[in-house]
């Protein structure tokens, strides 16, 4: 006989995270066991020190605040609808809960017991990542190792997803591993090869490998009249062999390949020679797997002839790009790798640009990639934000030597643009003679910019001093770099409105939990990621880095890691806000793809429950770090 209450049930909880990553029976059986419970108004589901229920609890209809006593004062620090899931603590650890849930209005509850849901879902990573992110609404860091630790074993962290990825995917070795003793006869080693239509033994004892043969040993050292092919086979082997585990990716294997000239790897069990053999990978095998390799668009950039050529071969990094966000990719691993492309492409161009010139430059210069891609997170096709330095002159050589650098900015500039970067609405190009200046030029310019702060000079400053160097001499640059520490150092009205400069975009969230969105224009109601999420947390980062006088480290996620480096007592903050840095990158990275425009407008309409969770507990992080801000530079009564 059907249970009709579990089916409704069923039908609800189904259409949002985590149920929605369940099978249909898994579902069903959850639901068959949730208790119902209604609320009237300003009741309380659960209090602070009260200990664990049996189940967390999901609003069918109504909402619940949780408040928490804040210096004496029981305050409000999150709020969920319907949909949302909460009371997650039982979960993961037997701890009484640290916050009051109560009811803001009538309120239905669905009741989910956690001895039928937590075995459903300890081989599910999607759903323990969405619980595990729930969770972590109230607490600094996302992704514990005690929280995941709490619902499966490390092995599933290594599962890889369904759909491969190149180069970041693992290598398919070959587990059919034909192997041969040292003594073995070299022609027995050559008749092996060719009964099993291979181009490599490995060598071995006991399973262990000592020595490996390949097709090229036997043309350079047999065929040659080297070796006879009555010697035995440790007379012409390579050893020691270079063996990795199971799980090592392409790309390493690729990048260990080209290093030590070789085209083979042995995979043993713990990825020394020392372990058993399991497998062997072959640049065959790699060569022959799908997809686009970083490494081949590297050497198509490096070969490129013409803007034509690098269009197209950064539409193929776009294509990359998608790839690596549909499979769930670390962004740190894929800000890195689609940086070196990017900054290849611009090398690439300036390259050729300079040889179109028909003359090399008259002094030492360098390009600066500044703003998103002078911190590495550049992904999307944005705007072009450079600038050149070269190197000081005598006065009179100073106007024909900047002449020369900007007839090569022109032809760069307009390059970019031709391939997907367009001009920088606001002209902050190096074709601009204001940003084509002298090393000392530069350090006026930021003389002023640290001195006679208005709300241009802190505009200009915010993306002038995230600077890296694409081309040229790195000793002007270092240089420049220097210089900013030094006038920055102990300037506290500076970094005092650097700090106010930081707070003005407040947090994302308007009244019961809304998103606060664009009132009128082209975007009425769509989100600013950018300018309400992105770049409060990167002036952040900024700000740190420079009061902290951290140095040579531009991208605003590796500056949170810094802070918790130099502030072990507030570790677990500032690595909450650089996962949050590199969450909502990634979010507009994504959404960006999808809409193929620079993701910078998000439509609310469009977010599902889970992305909507996740960007709230970012904004979160977001309003925590503002008060520090106020804190730290004395501006509380700033706004």
């Amino acid at each position: 006989m059907k249970n009709t209450i579990a089916e409704r049930i069923a039908d609800f909880i189904k259409n949002f995270p985590p149920f929605d990553q369940l099978s249909k029976e898994d579902v069903y059986t959850i639901s068959k066991e949730v208790n119902i419970t209604y609320l009237e108004k300003d009741k309380n589901v659960y209090l602070a020190n009260d200990a664990p229920h049996d189940r967390f609890y999901m609003i069918h209809k109504g909402a619940i605040a949780l408040k928490q006593n804040i210096n004496s004062k029981l305050e409000t620090v999150d709020r969920f609808d319907e949909g949302d899931i909460f009371g997650l603590r039982p979960l993961f650890a037997n701890e009484n809960y640290t916050t009051d849930a109560v009811t803001e209005e009538e309120s239905i509850l669905y009741g989910i017991p956690l001895s039928i849901f937590k075995p459903l879902i300890s081989q599910s990573r999607e759903v323990v990542d969405f619980l595990i992110q729930s969770f972590a609404s109230n607490t600094e860091n996302p992704f514990s190792k005690e929280m995941y630790g709490s619902l499966y074993d490390d092995d599933l962290d290594a599962v890889t997803h369904e759909k491969e990825l190149f180069e970041l995917q693992p290598v398919r070795y070959t587990k059919k591993v034909i192997t041969a003793k040292k003594d073995t006869k070299i022609k027995h080693i050559g008749q092996l090869m060719r009964q099993h239509r291979i181009r490599s033994i490995i060598i071995e004892d006991a399973n262990i490998p000592i020595g490996i043969i390949t097709d090229e040993d036997l043309r350079n050292k047999v065929i040659t009249g080297e070796h006879t092919i009555e010697d035995s086979a440790d007379h012409i082997m390579s050893s020691p062999v270079l063996c990795y585990p199971k799980g090592v990716s392409i790309s390493q294997a690729q990048l260990t390949m080209m290093k030590h000239n070789i085209s083979h790897l042995c995979i043993t069990s713990d990825g020394t020679p020392n372990s058993k053999i399991i497998g062997v990978i072959s640049q065959q095998d790699i060569t022959v797997m799908r997809g686009s390799s970083p490494t081949v668009l590297m050497k198509a950039i490096k070969r490129s002839k013409s803007t034509k050529e690098l269009k197209h071969i950064r539409k193929r990094i776009m294509v990359l790009l998608e790839g690596f966000v549909e499979q769930n990719i670390p962004l740190t691993q894929t800000s890195k790798i689609i940086f070196e492309l990017n900054d290849a492409t611009v090398k690439r161009i300036i390259e050729r640009c300079i040889l179109k010139m028909g003359e090399q430059p008259p002094v030492s210069f360098a390009w600066m990639s500044l703003g998103s891609q002078g911190r590495k997170e550049q992904l999307l096709h944005t705007d072009q934000d450079n600038a050149i330095v070269f190197e000081n002159v005598e006065a009179e050589e100073l106007e024909p030597v900047r002449d020369y650098f900007l007839l090569l900015a022109k032809k760069v500039n307009k390059r970019l643009n031709n391939i997907g970067f367009d001009f920088c609405p606001a002209d902050i190009m190096a074709k601009n003679p204001k940003w084509c200046l002298s090393l000392d030029e530069w350090k006026l310019q930021f003389d002023h910019w640290t001195s006679n702060t208005g709300d241009d000079e802190i505009l200009l400053s915010s993306i002038f001093f995230d600077f890296d160097i694409t081309y040229g001499d790195a000793a002007l640059t270092n240089q420049l770099s220097e210089h900013i520490f030094k006038i920055t150092k102990n300037n506290h009205s500076f970094l005092f409105k650097l700090g106010a400069s930081a707070l003005r975009s407040a947090s994302p969230l308007g009244f019961f939990r809304q998103f606060l969105v664009e009132q009128d224009g082209a975007y009425k109601d769509f989100f600013d990621i950018k300018k309400r999420a992105i770049m409060p947390i990167v002036d952040a980062g900024r700000l740190f880095a420079l009061s902290n006088q951290i140095k040579n480290i531009n991208n605003t996620a590796e500056r949170f890691e810094k802070m918790a480096e130099l502030y072990p007592e507030d570790e677990e903050f500032y690595l909450s806000c650089s996962y949050t840095s590199k969450a909502l990158l990634k979010f507009r990275t994504k959404h960006g793809l999808l809409h193929n425009d620079d993701g910078r407008f998000i439509e609310l309409a469009a977010l599902t429950k889970e992305e909507k969770m996740k960007l709230k507990r970012c904004f979160k992080t977001i309003a925590k770090v503002q008060e520090l801000i106020k804190l730290k530079f004395n501006l509380n009564n700033f706004m």
